[in-house]
């Protein structure tokens, strides 16, 4: 034993607070024993380096959930985070030192050394090897669940149940610690070793220079250790040799979702958002707490009376009696919800474990802290541009046409192309390559991290995202990754990138004589032209280069498309697809119809070559018809080769998804043309009974995928049967429902309201609605 050590202020020794991480009811008996214990000073389990830092929790502007973020200068990917809560007792433990003018320190293995370590992680994160001491205590209890244990011991004993004495909770459960250390030794943690020789240092010094009635506040599993016999040769011994690394630490902003176990926090806890309602509710927290959900569900638009909050309560505390718990716990709570205010429903109930249960919180650290340059510049841009960092998920419609909104699109572009994932392009009233713009944004801890592994490109993000790719057009591994970046730097507005980066394209292009890459890569240059037209970009080279590309796809495309498996087929598909909208974008951006002339004539000649895979025949018939350079007459002459009955089922079949499948909105042109509905209800009908298994699945993934209104209409067409009179072909049997010309005594007939609806009164004489 250390002399002196013995856990009691009286006896001379420093009062070892042993606590539980990010427990209110810890915070609460730490809060009281310092209140009442008084000591000279405060050391808290975590890295002694964050020393400096301390002052900063007193701050105005530091507002928990924080962390200390530690991260290697040479290597910044390898980080490592402390978080506190409001309700961790470590906080609460150097808010008090604070308040009081009483020193505060840190003791735990340096991060200088934890960081060098094979597996950094989080404070107090488990390994998935060493015991859960709260659990082995909770079955020992006989309790299955290890919160519902701790809630009932710990975080709902509250001022009327604590012992006179505010140090009687951390002696029983050192005595509960020091049973499991001898029944488990290191509990498969044996970097703990490690550790509690660092903190029996730290806390030989902190005596030297405080005196004895010093105050630890550390992880209950750790009280034990502190109070073994050791030498201080011993605990020198067992850090001698280990490895070092160059640190340096911050504050940074943390969340309550990411202080929950789900999100991978080894030391986390299921509910934070409650922990922290029982940990800030002056005075009858159950109702409180139902107030809170009350008024979330109102929110929502659903009918929460006063009449439900008394309702819920009532039935929380029966619940809680019921169980024979000491005070109402989180699943009372839920339980009471779920019955009273979502009649029964998970599905509102949900939104409460999600909003409140866990929560959205985000801290805030002051602008005096340490930041490396690059978080600098980006929390100058976020303040500028009024798109602060928000715990949850949101979206964010920009018009480019905007000042603002387009510099908010060249910083999440900038972002994304550092690896600073903190907003994703989304599907919206926009889309890509058009004067809007669709994001999803959500701000996340490890951002900072990110974030601090970029400042090697650079001190501000416009410098160190044009540096990141310059370097990274030189090492693309292929054409398709340089078109891409290409298309990267124009949505970023890095203008001093372009030069390098079509540099490398313009030589990756003139070597690459797949025609399959060539083709990946085309669809990335055209919208790059069509980003640079809507952001006044001058993107005169790159359009040489995508035209010199275009001639080169249309030529080579046809012999790649040809002897082809089914899984080939469908590839050289999705690039027919993707040259198409390519050439359609190269012909508005650059002026010219030479390409878009040539791609017809690749189109034609794909529909017409017989060793062209079916897929690829009916795709390239299709997109020929919806271009108006291919007659109904000749597409259903295509169609009655592919299906006739010298075909085989198979290859009929991937003609016909690759015409009204996928992306084309096929299923509308078998609703207006009747010609093409009959030749694919004849074959289908025609097909013979043993090879119809094999075709089903092609069948059934071309048709599933339109909208139901067209699947329903389809249906209703064939279900008339046929009816050769009303075709345009009296030899093609045709589906009724499409009659030839105009009915316009019909159309008189709906004139009027269609006048109403769009607000231009009736029309005056019949004949006006056509």
């Amino acid at each position: 034993m250390i002399p002196g050590t013995g856990g009691n202020a009286e006896s001379g020794g420093p009062l070892l607070l042993g606590v539980r991480h990010h427990g209110p009811g810890s915070a609460r008996a730490v809060l009281a024993a310092l209140d009442h214990a008084r000591p000279s000073a405060v050391l808290v389990e975590g890295p002694p380096e964050g020393d400096a830092l301390l002052p900063l929790a007193a701050h105005g502007r530091m507002r928990p959930p924080v962390a200390l973020l530690a991260h290697a200068v040479d290597d910044p990917g390898r980080a490592a985070f402390w978080p506190m809560a409001e309700f961790s007792p470590e906080w609460v433990a150097i808010r008090w030192a604070s308040s009081h003018g009483v020193p505060v320190r840190f003791v735990d293995l340096p991060a200088a050394h934890s960081l060098a370590l094979t597996e950094p992680k989080e404070d107090g994160a488990e390994d998935g090897r060493g015991i859960d001491p709260i659990g082995v205590l909770a079955e020992a209890a006989g309790y299955d669940d290890p919160e519902r244990w701790w809630e009932d011991v710990v975080e709902h004993r509250g001022p009327d149940g604590r012992p006179s004495d505010p140090r009687a909770p951390f002696t029983v459960l050192a005595e509960a610690m020091t049973a499991l250390r001898e029944a488990y030794g290191d509990g498969g943690h044996p970097q703990d070793a490690v550790r509690e020789a660092c903190m029996r240092l730290r806390l030989r010094a902190a005596r030297r220079e405080f005196g004895d009635d010093v105050a630890v506040v550390c992880g209950a599993w750790h009280v034990p250790a502190l109070r073994t016999r050791a030498t201080v040769a011993a605990d020198r011994a067992l850090l001698k040799g280990m490895p070092k690394v160059r640190a340096e630490l911050t504050w940074v902003p943390w969340t309550h979702r990411r202080l929950a176990r789900r999100s991978g926090y080894g030391a986390g806890i299921e509910s934070p958002g409650w922990y922290g309602h029982l940990f800030g509710a002056p005075d009858r927290p159950v109702e409180r707490w139902m107030t809170k959900v009350a008024g979330l569900l109102r929110d929502t638009d659903r009918t929460v009376s006063s009449a439900d909050v008394i309702e819920a309560v009532g039935l929380a505390g029966t619940l809680a009696a019921m169980r024979g718990r000491p005070a109402v716990g989180l699943t009372e709570a839920t339980d009471a919800v779920r019955a009273v205010m979502c009649e029964g429903s998970d599905v509102p109930l949900a939104l409460v474990r999600d909003r409140l249960v866990v929560g959205e919180t985000l801290g805030e650290v002051p602008e005096t802290a340490p930041a490396v340059p690059l978080q600098r510049d980006l929390d100058r841009q976020q303040r500028t541009l009024r798109l602060r960092p928000e715990a949850g998920r949101r979206e964010l419609e920009l018009d480019l046409r905007k000042d603002t909104d387009a510099a908010r699109s060249r910083l999440l572009h900038r972002l994304r192309l550092l690896g600073v994932h903190w907003g994703e392009p989304a599907a919206g009233r926009g889309s890509t390559g058009t004067f809007r713009e669709s994001w999803r944004l959500h701000w996340e801890p490890e951002l900072f991290v990110r974030i601090a592994e970029a400042g090697v490109w650079g001190t501000t993000v416009l410098g160190a995202a044009t540096a990141r790719a310059e370097t990274d057009a030189v090492s693309a591994p292929s054409l398709a990754g340089v078109t891409a970046l290409a298309e990267q730097c124009l949505l970023a507005g890095l203008s001093e990138a372009l030069p390098v980066v079509m540099r490398a394209l313009a030589d990756r292009a003139a070597l690459d004589a797949d025609v399959g890459h060539l083709a990946d890569a085309l669809p990335a240059l055209a919208r790059s032209l069509r980003y640079g037209d809507v952001r006044s970009t001058d993107t005169a080279a790159l359009g040489e280069v995508a035209v010199g590309l275009a001639e080169r796809v249309c030529v080579g495309l046809p012999s790649a498309c040809t002897g082809l498996d089914a899984d080939a087929a469908v590839e050289a598909q999705r690039r027919v697809d993707g040259v198409h909208t390519a050439v359609g974008l190269l012909a508005d951006t650059v002026g010219t119809d030479g390409p878009a002339e040539r791609w017809a004539g690749v189109l034609r000649e794909l529909a017409d070559r017989d060793a062209v895979a079916g897929v690829v025949r009916g795709r390239a018939a299709r997109l020929l018809l919806d271009g108006g350079r291919l007659g109904e007459s000749d597409a259903a002459r295509l169609m009655g080769l592919a299906l006739s009955p010298g075909s085989a089922p198979a290859d009929a079949a991937a003609w016909i998804e690759g015409f009204v499948g996928g992306a084309t909105g096929g299923g509308l042109v078998l609703v207006h043309d009747e010609r093409l509905l009959a030749l694919v209800d004849a074959w289908l009908t025609g097909i013979p009974a043993d090879t119809f298994p094999g075709v089903l699945p092609l069948l059934r993934r071309t048709f599933s995928a339109y909208e139901p209104g067209v699947r329903r209409a389809l249906g209703e067409l064939v279900g008339r049967g046929p009816d050769p009179g009303r075709g345009h072909d009296a030899n093609v049997p045709a589906a009724p429902g499409f009659g030839e010309g105009r009915d316009e005594e019909r159309a008189d007939a709906m004139a009027p309201v269609l006048a109403l609806l769009l607000g231009t009164g009736s029309p005056a004489e019949p004949g006006a609605g056509r």
